[in-house]
């Protein structure tokens, strides 16, 4: 996914080989970023850990995922929204479905976009203000019963325990 500035913000999610650069076109996935671990408890107190890659420049949000085959069952891409604001993303360059989990700032879920359609230029709207926006691998969270209200913890939320 990638950000469009002004307008609509996409972004992807995890793998990655290297990224080239054609008159600032974006042609190939970028490097692995940093990663730390989420935790989400859902409803019935049942947890699942992410290893999830940070995307934290605009150039890393615009790009995210982009141009990656394959998204692991426990691995994504998180892309901090500092102040909270509506998260607005794409799929355009984004080959594997993936799930979108839209948290507040203290860590709960307030929308999750399932299997989301790979290479779309559909706006995928967060519709409210979140912190932050997780792509996952596309299915999981139905997998997983992640669901609205349930919590996210890590460090940007206030808990990383």
């Amino acid at each position: 996914m990638k950000r469009l500035t002004g307008f609509v913000l996409t972004c992807v999610v995890i793998g990655g080989i290297g990224i080239a650069h054609a008159d600032n076109e974006i042609t190939g996935p970028q490097k692995p970023l940093a990663t730390e671990t989420l935790t989400i408890v859902n409803q019935h107190g049942k947890r699942f850990t992410f290893k999830v890659e940070q995307a934290m420049t605009p150039r890393q949000q615009e790009i995210g995922l982009m141009f990656r085959k394959t998204i692991a069952a426990d691995q994504g891409m998180i892309f901090p929204w500092n102040p909270p604001q509506v998260s607005e993303m794409w799929m355009k360059n984004t080959l594997a479905p993936l799930d979108m989990v839209f948290i507040g700032p203290h860590g709960t879920i307030r929308h999750i976009a399932n299997q989301t359609v790979p290479e779309s230029l559909r706006v995928i709207s967060s519709h409210v203000p979140v912190a932050a926006t997780l792509e996952l691998q596309g299915g999981i969270t139905a997998k997983d019963d992640i669901d609205v209200g349930d919590k996210v913890i890590g460090k940007q939320f206030g808990d990383d325990k």
